[in-house]
């Protein structure tokens, strides 16, 4: 099982909060290492989400949801 962490976008404060802004992706949905899984935001800077290895994704943060850099967004097994 591999673990997809949010993005460190602000290095000035890396415990900040970020919001998901959109999932590419459902609950359930077979992906490839590599692919684009969905996009982030931390004040006002965004980033992208891209899985780390292959596998069905388990999303735990839904889209609009508040989450700190590095906490696990998402789980691909």
């Amino acid at each position: 099982m591999a673990d997809v962490v949010f993005p460190l976008l602000s290095e000035k404060d890396p415990t900040a909060e970020g919001v998901l802004s959109t999932w590419f992706v459902a609950e359930g949905d077979r992906v490839t290492g590599g692919q684009l899984l969905g996009e982030v935001m931390v004040d006002k800077v965004s980033g992208e989400v891209v899985a780390p290895a292959g596998g069905q994704v388990h999303l735990l943060v839904a889209e609009e949801e508040t989450a700190c850099q590095g906490d696990v967004i998402a789980r691909i097994g």
